[in-house]
């Protein structure tokens, strides 16, 4: 007791221990690694962890919209490498883009209206404009940017999730080229919380992006030049970005529904994955993916590990990275593949 008690706290919750539970369905079971990225909240304080990437040399970079480290680097173990910031307040949507000798990140900031692409190490290389300078909205209309993806051709489409609703397209110049999307619960080409896009190549040969309709429990999916294709529900689950790994398709789920409730509720996060075919495997922390008549059954959270789901990473040994939004200043967790 006495050895224990004169260790520092941050230093004992950094050790990691590994859940007896296991979480998940199907072929996408995990264990639980709580304290997997925690760090001494003094010097390196967070308070949403919003997005996670992995680099080619598997460092983990993870945003936080805490203005002292807007940028905290792990490696696999939990080991934070380096960290740096941007004093955003918002910090909030991180995307990395391999450009063959060199990798970087791109990072939005719905609080300032700010699209910023970045070195690795935080110099900021390309400011992207608003499209209220460009003329893609008018003077009255809401820009807060959430996500970013990048085309196959350099491309970069801007999320417009807490804003106007719009995926705005820009070249790799940082020009505009057009928007689609927009605000409507019922359009179906439409969007309520465009959260978040991705490129999706896993048809290299019809590579196409999925953006997040949060409040209508779907990701959508469109042409690169914003054409609408189709929509898949996933009844229950207020989702995050689309994260695509390999042949499967990973998002935090960050809001849920309780039985008979079906209005939005706070503290009901979990993870979801769907396969090739668009089908839910796996809900780690939620329920078992059910399917009647071909149509998913409401999903909700079976076990309360996570409050607010805000992305997944996914590192070469298919473990994941969860990062929380509006959880208590909570680090990632990590969940191991079993």
């Amino acid at each position: 007791t006495t050895v224990a008690s004169s260790v520092p706290f941050y230093i004992m919750a950094s050790k990691p221990k590994l859940s007896e539970t296991i979480f998940g369905h199907g072929n996408f079971k995990y264990r639980l690694e709580l304290e997997w990225g925690n760090l001494n909240p003094k010097t390196h304080p967070v308070k949403n962890c919003h997005e996670m990437v992995m680099d080619k040399k598997g460092r983990l970079f993870m945003l936080t919209d805490h203005v002292k480290n807007n940028i905290l680097i792990y490696d696999k173990s939990g080991k934070l490498l380096d960290s740096w910031t941007l004093k955003l307040p918002g910090g909030h949507g991180l995307t990395l883009h391999d450009e063959g000798d060199d990798e970087y990140l791109y990072i939005t900031d719905p609080n300032l209206g700010k699209v910023l692409k970045t070195t690795l190490t935080g110099t900021i290389v390309k400011t992207f404009d608003s499209p209220k300078d460009n003329g893609a909205y008018k003077s009255n209309m809401h820009f807060r940017p959430t996500e970013t993806a990048i085309g196959p051709n350099g491309d970069v489409y801007i999320a417009d999730g807490y804003g106007s609703q719009f995926i705005l397209q820009y070249d790799a110049k940082g020009n505009y080229i057009r928007k689609f999307g927009g605000d409507s619960f019922l359009q179906e080409a439409k969007f309520k919380q465009a959260h978040g896009v991705a490129l999706d190549a896993r048809d290299p040969n019809n590579p196409t992006l999925l953006c997040s309709a949060r409040i209508k429990n779907a990701f959508k999916r469109f042409t690169l030049d914003g054409k609408f294709i189709e929509t898949y529900y996933l009844p229950g689950a207020y989702v995050s970005r689309p994260v695509i790994d390999g042949e499967n398709l990973y998002s935090g789920v960050c809001f849920g529904m309780e039985e008979g409730d079906y209005n939005m509720k706070m503290n009901r996060g979990f993870v979801t994955i769907l396969d090739k075919n668009h089908k839910v495997v796996s809900n780690p922390g939620g329920t078992k993916p059910k399917y009647k008549n071909g149509k998913l059954k409401i999903m909700y959270q079976d076990v309360p590990i996570f409050k607010h789901c805000h992305d997944v990473c996914v590192d070469n040994d298919k473990n994941l990275y969860v990062c929380q939004w509006n959880a208590g200043n909570v680090y990632p967790y990590k969940l191991c593949r079993v």
